[in-house]
C-alpha cells in the first residue's frame, strides 16, 4: 500500500477487461485520465464466465477490507453466451443462471460500502467471420454469435434496470458505427483501439450523468498534489510558473477538450 490513499476504480471481468491495457485499450485510457485522481485496479480473467466470477467474489472483494472501491465496472456475458458444447465442457452458462449470477455479483458489490458505485457493461457484438478466421485452427468451431451476444446483453440490461444499477449497452453502442465490424475488434471478439474509445465514451457519459456525490467523472475529481509550486516549469513570461498538475497528453479523443491556460491569482498558470 502506498499513499496518499486514492479512490479505487476496479475493472472486473473476463478477457475484455484483462486485455483492456492492450492496443491502447479502454483500461489504459481510463488510467491515463485518472492518473492523478484515482487508482485503476485491474481484475480481468481471460476465458471466465459469470459462474467463475461468483466463486471468487469474497476473495477479490472482501467485505472486511479497510478501503473499499469507489467504483466497480463489471463485464461478464460474452463467454457465458457461447453455445453449449455436447461434452458439457466450455464456458457456456444458461441465460437464467447468467442473470442470477450477475444478480449475486451486484448484491455483493452493493454490500461493500455505501460509497461503492457500480456500472455493468453488457456483451458487445462480435464479428463472426473474423472469429472463424482467427480461432478456427486453435479452438475449433467457436459457437459465439452476434445473436447470442444480443440475448445476454439484453438480460444484463434488464437486470440492471430491475436493480437500479447503471449499465452500458455495448451491443448497441459499438454498432452505431457503420464500419463497426471492420474496426472495433482485434480478432472478432476483443476490442481494438477504436472499439475501446467507444467504451470509454460510454463510461464517461454515465459518470457525467450520474447524480453521485462525490462525482466520479475524471474532470470533477481533484488532482493529487495540485497546489502551485515555485518548482513548476517557468512560464513564457519568465516571471511565473506553469502548474502542470492537470495536464493530459491524450488530446486526440473526442471527449478531451482543448486545454486552455488561465492565469491564477498567485502568479501561476493552471492547465
Amino acid at each position: 500500500m502506498v499513499g496518499p490513499v486514492r479512490p479505487q476504480i476496479v475493472l472486473f471481468g473476463s478477457s475484455i477487461v484483462q486485455l483492456s491495457y492492450s492496443d491502447e485499450g479502454w483500461g489504459s485510457i481510463l488510467t491515463n485520465l485518472y492518473s492523478r485522481k484515482a487508482d485503476i485496479i485491474l481484475r480481468g480473467y481471460c476465458g471466465w464466465n459469470s459462474r467463475r466470477a461468483v466463486q471468487v467474489l469474497d476473495t477479490i472483494f472482501p467485505k472486511n477490507a479497510v478501503e473499499q472501491p469507489s467504483l466497480v465496472i463489471v463485464y461478464f456475458g460474452g463467454n457465458d453466451s457461447i453455445h453449449p458444447h455436447p461434452s458439457g465442457l466450455g464456458p457456456h452458462v444458461p441465460l437464467e443462471e447468467y442473470r442470477e449470477n450477475m444478480k449475486k455479483i451486484i448484491i455483493h458489490l452493493k454490500s461493500l460500502s455505501k460509497k461503492t458505485r457500480i456500472i455493468l457493461l453488457s456483451s458487445p457484438p462480435v464479428n463472426e467471420a473474423q472469429i472463424h478466421e482467427t480461432f478456427s485452427n486453435i479452438l475449433g468451431p467457436l459457437k459465439r454469435t452476434n445473436e447470442s451476444c444480443r440475448l445476454y446483453s439484453e438480460a444484463c440490461l434488464d437486470l440492471c434496470h430491475d436493480m437500479n444499477v447503471k449499465a452500458i449497452d455495448l451491443w448497441s453502442a459499438l454498432q452505431q458505427r457503420d464500419d463497426w465490424s471492420d474496426v472495433c475488434f482485434t480478432d472478432g471478439i476483443h476490442l481494438s483501439h477504436e472499439g475501446s474509445k467507444i467504451v470509454v465514451k460510454e463510461i464517461l457519459k454515465v459518470l457525467d450523468d450520474a447524480d453521485w456525490n462525490p462525482s466520479l467523472h475524471w474532470k470533477s475529481m481533484p488532482n493529487e498534489f495540485a497546489e502551485d509550486s515555485p518548482y513548476d516549469p517557468v512560464a513564457i513570461d519568465e516571471k511565473t510558473t506553469v502548474n502542470v498538475s492537470n495536464w493530459n497528453f491524450q488530446k486526440n479523443f473526442e471527449w478531451e477538450k482543448a486545454l486552455s491556460i488561465s492565469k491564477s491569482s498567485n502568479g501561476h498558470h493552471q492547465f
